[in-house]
């Protein structure tokens, strides 16, 4: 046993164990990148107690173990406990290729709710089950909705599969916590619903037939006629309307959107995907509506509006500007509340039940136009067509709007057959 190095215990040390003069406990290894690193600790075995007055940590032989099982399969372990969430955000989002708008709000997301706090811990300290308890805060404090979880698992799940992949950690401690989340508080996306025939009508008749509503029925008559997403209608530009072909050309979008300097303001961005560039037949209600806007602002002045070069916008607001969604969505509830306490106390001097109009956003315009076209052809060509004129990227899209709609035409018609037919 004579030269083996020893502890002031008189335990041997193995190779490339040191004991310091304080009696703290080190290690020295090589990285993958064959830098020299070392690692300290002021117990050797689980078995020892760490002196008074010194911060507890895992034993000197635990951390070999780990620091071995890492080189082993490339793990950089010195980068992995140097770097933070709060780094890899940065690098990640860097170099993710994502609209600025949505960049934009990633970052505003994170910042809120995870740079201070979770972004603060080393990337390898970051297991399964602490994202699991950050998921489950989020939900239990914050009141975060599943649209919203999914956000903050698309930010945070890239940032972890790059850390696999740059050898810095084993797994990605985000894989699989979304669907034990969903699972555990019984989630399922809300399921979109468009308006139907009688809802439509009903709204459509209300708007146009109101003096204080009546401005707005140019635009919903563009949404509920084209399908177009928000972004692209509030965005069309005179330039985009041809009516010797009668077709409307989408080709921008319009977002009002927080920027770095937490300043908001318009922007216009391409479509959502590269099927969002296309070409839009006019229906005839359509092509009445925007003759008669365009003859109307002839008369009264057109959009002053100017943003990233593109003018003439189509819609405006009683200023002369563009309009956003969130505007829209303000005037659509007051609308509704509006037509039902007018419609409840109509029903009730009549005595009858009163015909309720459920509340809606403005997306769901696009989704009734889509439903209204797909309630009309069960043919497979014209669903491309209109999943074209849709801009949907997947004609799986498409078809979730027509199978929901033949369920339900389905169901109607065995509701009519059930005094007709006798089972037993």
């Amino acid at each position: 046993m004579a030269g083996k190095r020893r502890d002031k215990q008189g335990r041997i040390l193995l190779a490339h164990e040191y004991q310091r003069a304080n009696g703290r406990y080190e290690y020295r290894y090589t990285d993958p990148e064959g830098k020299e690193r070392i690692i300290y600790s002021w117990t050797l075995t689980q078995t020892d107690r760490t002196p008074k007055g010194r911060e507890e940590g895992p034993c000197l032989r635990i951390l070999e173990d780990q620091i071995n099982r890492d080189r082993k399969d490339g793990i950089k372990t010195h980068e992995a406990q140097s770097l933070t969430l709060n780094d890899l955000f940065e690098i990640n989002l860097r170099d993710r290729q994502v609209k600025d708008s949505t960049r934009v709000n990633y970052r505003y997301m994170y910042e809120r709710h995870v740079k201070d706090g979770l972004g603060k811990w080393k990337i390898g300290d970051i297991r399964y089950s602490d994202i699991k308890r950050f998921y489950t805060s989020l939900i239990e404090e914050c009141g975060f909705k599943p649209n919203s979880m999914e956000i903050m698992n698309t930010i945070l799940h890239p940032i972890f599969t790059t850390a696999v992949r740059d050898g810095y950690i084993r797994s990605n401690p985000t894989e699989g916590v979304m669907r034990e989340i969903k699972k555990r508080h019984d989630w399922e996306k809300p399921h979109r619903f468009a308006l139907t025939q009688r809802q439509q009508s009903v709204f459509v008749d209300y708007v146009a037939g109101s003096a204080m509503y009546g401005h707005w029925m140019p635009l919903f008559t563009v949404l509920l006629g084209t399908g177009g997403r928000v972004g692209e209608i509030t965005g069309l530009t005179w330039d985009n309307v041809d009516f010797k072909k009668n077709v409307i050309t989408i080709d921008h979008n319009l977002i009002y959107r927080q920027h770095d300097n937490g300043k908001c303001h318009y922007d216009i961005t391409t479509p959502k995907t590269k099927a969002g560039v296309r070409q839009i037949p006019m229906f005839p209600a359509v092509r009445k509506a925007l003759l008669e806007e365009r003859k109307r602002q002839m008369e009264q002045g057109f959009n002053k509006s100017v943003i990233d070069g593109y003018s003439g916008f189509i819609f405006c607001n009683r200023d002369g500007n563009v309009v956003n969604a969130h505007s829209i969505n303000r005037v659509l509830t007051r609308i509704i509340n509006s037509y039902n306490a007018e419609e409840e106390q109509r029903a009730a001097t009549e005595h009858r039940e009163p015909f309720i109009l459920p509340m809606f956003c403005v997306h769901q315009l696009r989704h009734t136009f889509c439903t209204r076209l797909c309630e009309n052809t069960s043919d497979t060509n014209t669903l491309k067509n209109i999943q074209e004129i849709m801009g949907h990227a997947d004609i799986s899209t498409t078809l979730d709007v027509y199978t929901d709609l033949t369920l339900e035409q389905k169901q109607d018609a065995f509701a009519e057959l059930t005094d007709k037919i006798k089972i037993c």
